[in-house]
């Protein structure tokens, strides 16, 4: 077990250091204030332990609490220099849903055109959420036409829709995340599940496509859709 457990750990170290690098060539202080905030939270501890005459106890807790928040604020600069480095990429709202977790089954470009918009779909307790990229009088219709498709198998689930963009209407690619964490939990979890299964039998345009995961290099080509 343990030489098995070595490798993983390995992994894990160098995947971190590996974002972190990712994420200081857009975040250029994270260090400093990842730092500041494990020094800040231990401090504080410290300061209330000495106060109540229990330094080593609140010392102990000062140190897991400020590995916690240093991990916590670490993870949310990352996810937002990850969010800046693709936004404008095609495929990046894409990769942003399928990082929502568990709790979401994202599939990528439901639809498409040969003029490369697209429309991905997350389905999860919120309902069934589509997110547009591309030229937005094109993505309306998108997504008019996958509504319309959509309404001939599913009828009593909640559908959002979102066009990725920063101009009037439109919703900035790095709000996507939060954005859907907002939208009320309103399906049962077998719901969920029914309405995936029913979405899927209507089939992936990009299951056979040699179309790589994450955002598409730019001057990648769509392959000829609707």
């Amino acid at each position: 077990m343990a030489s098995k457990a070595t490798p993983e750990k390995q992994g894990r170290l160098q995947q971190i250091a590996l974002t972190y690098k990712l994420t200081r060539e857009i975040d250029t202080k994270i260090g400093l204030i990842v730092a500041a905030v494990g020094i800040v939270t231990l401090g504080v501890l410290l300061a209330v332990g000495f106060a109540i005459g229990h330094p080593v106890y609140l010392g102990i807790l000062g140190v897991l609490l400020a590995f916690l928040a240093m991990a916590i604020v670490f993870g949310q600069r990352a996810q937002r220099a990850y969010q800046s480095r693709i936004e404008g990429q095609r495929g990046a709202a894409a990769s942003v849903l399928e990082q929502m977790g568990r709790t979401w089954t994202t599939t990528p470009a439901v639809a498409f055109n040969r003029d490369e918009d697209m429309v991905h779909r997350a389905i999860g307790k919120a309902g069934i959420v589509l997110v547009g990229e591309g030229n937005p009088g094109r993505v309306k219709a998108l997504l008019a036409a996958e509504k319309r498709k959509m309404a001939r198998i599913v009828t009593d689930v909640p559908v959002h829709d979102f066009i990725i963009g920063n101009g009037e209407g439109q919703l900035p690619l790095k709000k996507l995340r939060t954005t859907l964490a907002k939208l009320p939990r309103v399906v049962p979890g077998d719901k969920v599940t029914t309405t995936t299964d029913r979405l899927r039998a209507m089939g992936d345009p990009m299951k056979n496509m040699p179309i790589p995961k994450g955002p598409m290099p730019k001057g990648a080509r769509m392959p000829k859709g609707r």
